[in-house]
C-alpha cells in the first residue's frame, strides 16, 4: 500500500470530523505533493484556510480555525462564536531549538496569527535590542483566570449545552487560554440578581441553617465542575465573601456603611470565620476545593456611607486581629488548614499601609500566605512605591492580582463590542503587574450579557466574553486575546528573568522561562511601529516588528 493516499485518506477522514459543522455540500478539502492540506468552506461567511504539514501531523493535532470577525464600530472587532464554531487557540509545540514562535493580535483584527523564525548568530545592530537575562530571577506564576460569578453563570447556563461547552473550553480546555484560576463570590454581590447570603437566619450563631443557594447547586458548581473537567491540570479556586449576613453586621443589612457586631475573638466574628469553614465544606460535597481565600471583598466599601451593594467593613487593625484570633485559628483546626489566606482584596491605593499594619504582626502573618490587590485606579499609584515596596519588605508573602474589569467608570459605562483600546488596559496592566512582582491576574466576570449584566444594582462594565443568548451565540472581545498572551503560555511554576533594551523604548515586556525550561517573551506596542532585535545568549539573535497597537508573544526552546 503506498502511504501518501492511504495517509490521505486517514486525515481526510479526521478533517471531516472535527468539521462536521460545515454542510458537507461546501466543504473543500486540497491535498498537495507534500501533503499539506487546505480547507475552504465557499459560502463566504466562514473561510478557513489551513496548511499543515506532514511532520506538524504527526507531531501534533492542531488546527488554524480562524476568527469570524464582526464589528460593532468600536475601534477593532469581535470573534463570533456558536455551538460549533470557535477560534480555538493554535498552540501547537514549539520548534526545535535555534527556532521560535510567535503570536501576534492587534486592533487590525490579527487575532493570535502564528509565524516562525530564526535565530541568527550575529546581531543586525540596528534598532532596540531586547536583552534575555537568565541569570536575574524573580516570582513564580501561579495562573491566570476569571470570576465564576452569579451573572457569569447565569450567561452562560443561557446558551444551548452546545455553545455553553464551546465557551468553556475557550478558558478552560488544552484548546483554550490556559485559565487555572477561578474566583468564586461567596453568596451575592452586585453581580446577582438578588440580595442573599448563606445563613440568613437571625441569631444562628451555630449555623445550623447555613444552606447554599440555588445559584450555586444548580449554575456555579456544575459549570466548575465542567470546567474541572476540561482542565488539563486541578483548577485554582478562590473564594471571596462580600458581605456577612445582615444579622451579624452593625448597621443589620448586606449593603452599606457596616461592619460586624462586636470586636475580633467575639461571637459574631468567630462565626463569621465559621461560615468561611462551612462554604468550604459544602463545596467539598462536590468534589469542589479551594486553594486560597480572601479576607473579603474591598473591605475599604464597608467603610463608605451609603455604599450601593454589598459589603463589609474592615480597618486593616480589624483585619489583622480578625485573622489572628478568629479565621486562622478556625482553618487552622479544620480540615482546610492548607487553604491559603489572601488578605486586602483591595486596590492598590490600600495596599502599602494595609500589608503594614496586618504583615507586621507575628499572630497574624503567620496565617497570611499572600496579598490580594484590585486594578482599579491604578493609574493614580505608581507600581513600584505599592507593589514593589511591599515586596521587598515582606517577600515571604506573594502578590495577587484578584480583580479587574473595563467599563466600570461612570463616563465610560458597560460594554463595548470590538474595544481594542480596553484590550490595551488589561495588556498594560498585566506588563506592569508581572514586572514588579505579582504572580497572577484574576479577570473579574468570565461572561456578561450585551448590557453588562445582570447586575441587581445596575452596576454594569464589560467582559471578555459577552452572551447573545437569543441567538445561542458569545462574542470574544479583544480582552479576551489579551489575557490569552499571558495565560496560555505562562504555565504555572514559570518564573520571570531579566530584560532589558539597549535604548530607551516605547516597548512594554516581560521575560519568563517556564517550567519545560522554554523562555516567554511578551511585547506590548501601543502606537507606531517599531523593529527590533531579541538576543538570547543561549541561543542568538532574532528581529521582528511590532505593529502599531499590537501585543505579541514569542516562545523558543533552549533544550
Amino acid at each position: 500500500m503506498e502511504i501518501k493516499p492511504f495517509l490521505k485518506a486517514l486525515l481526510s477522514t479526521i478533517y471531516s470530523f472535527l468539521f462536521s459543522s460545515l454542510s458537507s455540500d461546501h466543504l473543500h478539502v486540497a491535498w498537495s505533493e507534500e501533503l499539506d492540506v487546505e480547507i475552504d468552506d465557499e459560502r463566504g461567511g466562514l473561510l478557513l484556510n489551513t496548511f499543515i504539514p506532514l511532520q506538524s501531523v504527526l507531531n501534533t493535532i492542531s488546527f488554524d480555525v480562524k476568527c469570524v470577525p464582526k464589528d460593532f464600530g468600536h475601534d477593532s472587532i469581535v470573534c463570533v462564536c456558536n455551538a460549533t464554531y470557535c477560534d480555538d487557540m493554535k498552540l501547537i509545540a514549539l520548534p526545535p531549538v535555534g527556532k521560535y514562535s510567535s503570536y501576534l493580535s492587534n486592533m487590525a483584527g490579527s487575532r493570535f496569527e502564528p509565524g516562525q523564525g530564526v535565530f541568527q548568530k550575529n546581531s543586525t545592530g540596528s534598532g532596540v535590542r531586547i536583552n534575555i537575562s537568565r541569570s536575574q530571577k524573580y516570582q513564580k506564576i501561579r495562573g491566570f483566570g476569571g470570576a465564576m460569578t452569579d451573572a457569569a453563570a447565569i450567561n452562560i447556563m443561557s446558551l444551548s449545552s452546545g455553545a455553553q461547552d464551546k465557551l468553556l473550553r475557550q478558558y478552560f480546555s488544552s484548546e483554550g487560554i490556559g485559565y487555572s484560576v477561578v474566583r468564586v463570590p461567596m453568596a451575592s454581590c452586585d453581580f446577582s440578581t438578588r440580595l442573599y447570603t448563606y445563613a440568613d437566619t437571625p441569631e444562628d450563631y451555630n449555623l445550623n441553617h447555613f444552606t447554599l443557594a440555588p445559584e450555586d447547586t444548580q449554575h456555579k458548581i456544575p459549570l466548575l465542575l465542567r470546567a474541572q473537567s476540561m482542565s488539563p491540570e486541578p483548577l485554582s479556586l478562590l473564594a471571596s465573601a462580600w458581605s456577612a449576613p445582615a444579622w451579624m453586621k452593625t448597621n443589620g443589612a448586606l449593603i452599606g456603611k457596616g461592619s460586624l457586631k462586636g470586636s475580633p475573638g467575639g461571637k459574631e466574628h468567630k462565626t463569621w470565620a465559621q461560615y468561611y469553614i462551612r462554604f468550604f465544606e459544602e463545596y467539598a460535597k462536590y468534589n469542589l476545593t479551594f486553594w486560597a481565600l480572601t479576607t473579603g471583598n474591598e473591605p475599604s466599601a464597608g467603610k463608605m456611607t451609603n455604599y450601593s451593594f454589598q459589603a463589609l467593613g474592615f480597618t486593616p487593625e480589624e483585619q489583622r486581629d480578625w485573622v489572628a484570633l478568629d479565621l486562622g485559628p478556625a482553618l487552622h483546626s479544620s480540615q482546610f488548614k492548607n487553604t491559603h489566606v489572601l488578605i486586602l482584596d483591595d486596590n492598590r491605593l490600600l495596599l502599602s499601609h494595609w500589608a503594614k499594619v496586618v504583615l507586621s504582626d507575628v499572630h497574624a502573618g503567620r496565617y497570611i500566605h499572600g496579598v490580594a490587590v484590585h486594578w482599579y485606579f491604578d493609574g493614580l499609584v505608581p507600581p513600584g512605591p505599592s507593589l514593589g515596596t511591599t515586596h521587598h519588605l515582606y517577600p515571604e508573602y506573594y502578590l495577587f492580582g484578584t480583580e479587574a474589569c473595563e467599563g466600570f467608570t461612570p463616563i465610560d459605562r458597560g460594554v463595548k463590542l470590538g474595544s481594542w483600546y480596553r484590550a490595551e488596559q488589561y495588556a498594560h496592566d498585566i506588563l506592569e503587574d508581572l514586572n514588579h512582582y505579582v504572580v497572577g491576574w484574576t479577570d473579574w466576570n468570565l461572561a456578561l450579557d450585551q448590557t453588562g449584566g445582570p447586575n441587581w444594582v445596575k452596576n454594569f462594565v464589560d467582559s471578555p466574553i459577552i452572551v447573545d443568548a437569543q441567538n445561542d451565540i458569545f462574542y470574544k472581545q479583544p480582552m479576551f486575546y489579551a489575557m490569552a498572551h499571558f495565560s496560555a503560555f505562562l504555565w504555572r511554576g514559570s518564573q520571570r528573568v531579566g530584560v532589558s533594551a539597549s535604548v530607551k523604548t516605547e516597548l512594554e515586556y516581560t521575560a519568563f522561562i517556564r517550567p519545560d525550561g522554554a523562555v516567554v517573551l511578551i511585547l506590548f506596542r501601543s502606537s507606531s511601529e517599531i523593529n527590533f532585535e531579541v538576543w538570547d545568549p543561549e541561543v542568538g539573535y532574532f528581529t521582528s516588528t511590532a505593529p502599531a497597537r499590537s501585543l505579541l508573544t514569542f516562545a523558543w526552546n533552549t533544550l
